[in-house]
């Protein structure tokens, strides 16, 4: 089992309501105030697991200035009212900062018993092939 220290425990809590926040904002038609709060216990939540220096470098390397710029732009124009244009952005900009580790989650996920059948059905399969290649996503 793996050990987290308390700052790591917190960060998860965080995250975890985070993506509750976004998903609930979005399940009630975009709601300014879950949307913004969801980001910013995401993006908190965040900093406290990996630490703030290593997501500093994850977010602002050269590489990734498309996807940071579309991510906390998606943010930003969230957080000043535009909350369907903020969410496409921040989609964009999220599958450009982490398609790194599609290809990991979706062999993480085949090997589950019960998701792994599913992701083996014709229909699904070639779209979660297209989505585990994620380096021609661009």
């Amino acid at each position: 089992m793996i050990s987290l220290s308390d700052s790591q425990k917190i960060g998860m809590g965080l995250t975890g309501f985070g993506v509750f926040f976004l998903f609930f904002g979005m399940m009630l038609f975009f709601d300014k105030a879950l949307l913004a709060i969801g980001n910013i216990l995401f993006v908190s939540g965040l900093s406290f697991v990996i630490g703030l220096e290593r997501t500093f470098r994850f977010f602002f390397q050269r590489h990734k200035a498309k996807a940071t710029s579309f991510f906390l732009g998606g943010i930003f124009v969230v957080l000043t009212g535009w909350p369907i244009i903020g969410v496409i952005l921040e989609i964009y900009g999220f599958f450009l900062l982490f398609r790194g580790f599609f290809p990991v989650a979706v062999g993480f996920i085949r090997r589950i018993p019960v998701l792994g059948s599913l992701l083996s059905l014709p229909g699904i399969r070639a779209l979660v092939d297209k989505i585990g290649e994620s380096n021609t996503m661009v």
